[in-house]
């Protein structure tokens, strides 16, 4: 989770929640449930590279890193928060894959 001051949150939110109904309603117009992710993906990938020209003016090795790092950080909060508990929920209704449950076993055993 980025931890922030809420007083910083507050000033961000706002903005961020008109981008997000702007996608919502650009994503409607093109049809299709997924069409909203290249939108979501534009915006991120644009925000971050104009942060980066507007702080730092150019490309430099550790931004990319920088960067990088901060993208695989909010995939991996999000699995974590989200997906994992929807997965959860999923396995116990539909039931799992019975080779998890051989391989756990013989992870457990020490084979």
């Amino acid at each position: 989770m980025p931890y922030i001051a809420p007083k910083e949150r507050h000033q961000f939110d706002p903005l961020i929640d008109a981008l997000a109904e702007r996608i919502v309603a650009e994503a409607k117009e093109e049809g299709g449930e997924a069409a909203f992710a290249g939108l979501l993906n534009y915006t991120c990938t644009r925000l971050a590279l104009q942060i980066v020209r507007l702080q730092f003016g150019k490309i430099r090795y550790w931004l990319i890193a920088v960067v990088t790092g901060t993208f695989q950080n909010i995939a991996q909060e999000f699995y974590r928060r989200v997906a994992i508990p929807y997965e959860e929920k999923q396995i116990g209704k539909s039931g799992d894959v019975d080779l998890y449950a051989k391989f756990a076993e013989e992870i457990q055993k020490g084979q």
